[in-house]
């Protein structure tokens, strides 16, 4: 792994960091309907990503940066990052919440697949990154609380269906996302206030009440707005781009333990026994994963440097 490579890796486990947040404060903000929060948590991250590029780059870096992509990075990019949010915040709602997250986190396992499966990879999938990806897929399981009862009616399959689209709709977005590999992260403003957009015609299309958030609810859709749904898109846009994918997806698994301690500190959750052994399982899986990309890497040329 190139330095490049590896500080582009560093960014997506930032963004990892600050995913695991999003179960608390989304508990936080779930009085606020869907897409009135989805508009109102990406016109924050649009917001917040203008004055953090003009910050680093200035009014004309910032104009740069926003025509170096093609049409088809602004059409995935933001397609994706709409769809995932918007079955992501149905499926916890017609499901129960620890099931449609299991089910949602499998996009790390299926990024370990697909960056070796599909054509144009620059890792090759070895039995070391298998190994860990279904360590950190027995991690997640584990975070269940093990096996019991559950529910099957037509509301919660719908919201199941729902959280394996959201997986698969993430795992397939940060694999294309590589392969595109347009450079800069600064279209992401755009992207956030495509997305709000999207939202609002939603909220009106399909006549969804609004709500005015208290002010528990307003920090919580403001800090979502800048960290989960802000900060954590323009550095995975970077990671994915630039860092190694199969390790990336195995450092994912990162996110439903850290997800659970947030819970527990924050006094919505009770600490267990099976917090620490999916921390474990974790932990070797993403070991497991990072020395497969080390071993079996594919000879190709190193990724672009971002222009960015």
């Amino acid at each position: 792994m190139n330095r490049e490579s590896g500080s582009a890796t560093a960014i997506g486990a930032a963004a990892i960091g600050l995913w695991a947040c999003l179960a608390a404060l989304t508990g936080a903000s779930k009085s606020v309907p869907t897409f009135e929060a989805l508009a109102i948590t990406f016109a924050i991250a649009a917001v917040a990503a203008l004055v953090g590029f003009l910050a680093m780059r200035g009014p004309a870096g910032v104009r740069a940066g926003l025509r170096q992509w093609p049409l088809r990075a602004w059409i995935l990019t933001t397609v994706a990052i709409f769809a995932y949010h918007a079955l992501y915040f149905a499926a916890l709602r017609l499901a129960p919440p620890a099931q449609a997250s299991l089910i949602n986190y499998l996009w790390p396992l299926l990024i370990v697949l697909f960056s070796g499966l599909i054509p144009g990879g620059t890792t090759k999938l070895g039995l070391p990154q298998i190994v860990g990806a279904i360590l950190g897929f027995a991690a997640t399981l584990l975070l269940v609380g093990g096996p019991g009862p559950v529910e099957a009616s037509g509301t919660a399959m719908a919201g199941y269906l729902a959280a394996l689209v959201c997986a698969f709709t993430w795992s397939l977005y940060s694999v294309l996302n590589n392969r595109i590999n347009a450079p800069g992260s600064e279209p992401m403003i755009v992207v956030c206030a495509l997305v709000a957009i999207l939202a609002v015609l939603c909220h009106l299309a399909i006549g969804e009440s609004f709500v005015m958030p208290d002010f528990g609810a307003s920090l919580s859709l403001l800090a979502l707005g800048i960290g989960p749904i802000g900060a954590a898109f323009v550095a995975w846009d970077h990671a994915t781009k630039h860092g190694k994918l199969a390790l990336l997806g195995a450092m994912s698994y990162a996110a439903p333990p850290l997800s659970t301690l947030i819970l527990v500190l924050t006094g919505q959750a009770e600490p267990s026994l099976t917090l620490l052994a999916a921390t474990l399982l974790v932990v070797a899986g993403a070991g497991l994963a990072a020395f497969g990309g080390r071993r079996r890497t594919v000879a190709s040329p190193d990724l672009p440097v971002s222009q960015g």
